[in-house]
């Protein structure tokens, strides 16, 4: 015969019920909040980022050379040596470039400025998290792809251990809408380097990656996704804005060898096809810089963006490749 179970016993087994209980309804709770913030942040979510949406006075120089993109042409592309090299003056180019830039950005700012663009010469740079779906740290997600998953897509793709990308444009969705109702920018370091921003400091030894083929850009490999498909998107839709757009591929640090590390090297080649493949269809030019001449290892601040010595070397470069 089995010992009756004690008080004690049943008091445990009643509490770890309804502790139980609380969490799931908790747990509930807190996604019922989180997609109604995200269904909120959806509807006030603006294309333009306050990092793109501070840089737009840049614009009222009418620049005949834009340069956009991520952060490697807002560390490494001065605009002011570009029209130098051009034999136009200082505001003829212009670098509207932000941190984890994106397509999608810039195409906004190309439809609402269309006159401007219409007789531009647009240079933007990609790198492989913004076609990558597999990357889903916050800071490798553009905001205006996560924007157009809805919010079912959105609560599937990143819950639960990406959530902090959906606090991220959550908190970004509602910062840009404030930016884009102020109706004034107000940089202060761009207008003076027409939009070149600088490292100074090089990364110390022990943080560069051992190999990119590793590197988060390329974690989870997936360029038959949303990403891709919006943000290719988008650059087919800029060739229609402006009198010439060329997609910049640029180079790793050159202490990285592309025929040591295949992963890098397969993955890589793949993003480099969806983007010309997309420039022949669209229109549009892609320059894939593998290296450059005369940049060394010490030219770099980490391995993917130049220091201050690196600049002049990257920028020539880049204006010797350019097709006007």
């Amino acid at each position: 015969m089995m010992p009756a179970t004690s008080p004690f016993h049943r008091a445990q087994a009643a509490s770890a019920r309804w502790i139980a209980a609380l969490l799931v309804l908790t747990a509930a709770a807190w996604l019922v909040v989180l997609a109604g913030l995200l269904a909120v942040a959806s509807r006030v979510h603006d294309d333009i980022p306050v990092d793109l949406a501070v840089k737009l006075p840049l614009l009222a120089s009418h620049p005949d050379l834009i340069f956009g993109g991520d952060s490697r042409m807002l560390y490494q592309v001065d605009p002011r040596l570009a029209a130098q090299l051009l034999g136009k003056p200082e505001g003829s180019a212009v670098n509207i470039a932000y941190d984890a830039g994106e397509p999608l950005a810039l195409l906004a700012v190309m439809r609402g400025e269309s006159e401007l663009f219409r007789n531009a010469q647009v240079v933007i740079s990609v790198s492989p998290f913004v076609f990558n779906d597999g990357a889903r740290q916050a800071v490798f997600n553009p905001q205006d792809v996560v924007a157009r998953l809805g919010v079912f897509g959105q609560m599937t793709t990143y819950l639960p251990l990406r959530v902090s990308t959906l606090i991220r444009f959550i908190r970004e969705a509602f910062a840009s809408r404030l930016e884009s109702e102020r109706h004034t920018g107000h940089p202060v370091q761009p207008l003076t380097a027409s939009g070149l921003f600088f490292l100074d400091n090089s990364q110390p030894e022990n943080r560069w990656p051992a190999a990119l083929g590793s590197h988060p850009h390329y974690a989870h490999w997936d360029i038959g996704g949303p990403k891709a498909r919006l943000e290719t998107g988008a650059l087919c839709d800029m060739a229609k804005l402006a009198r010439k757009v060329t997609v910049v591929i640029p180079p790793w640090a050159p202490r990285y060898d592309r025929a040591k590390d295949a992963a890098w090297r397969e993955k890589d080649d793949q993003y480099v096809a969806l983007v010309t493949n997309a420039g022949r269809a669209c229109g549009f030019d892609v320059l894939n810089i593998a290296s450059v001449p005369g940049i060394a290892p010490d030219n770099y601040a980490d391995e993917m963006h130049v220091n201050t010595s690196g600049i002049p070397i990257y920028t020539r470069y880049l204006m010797s490749r350019l097709n006007p």
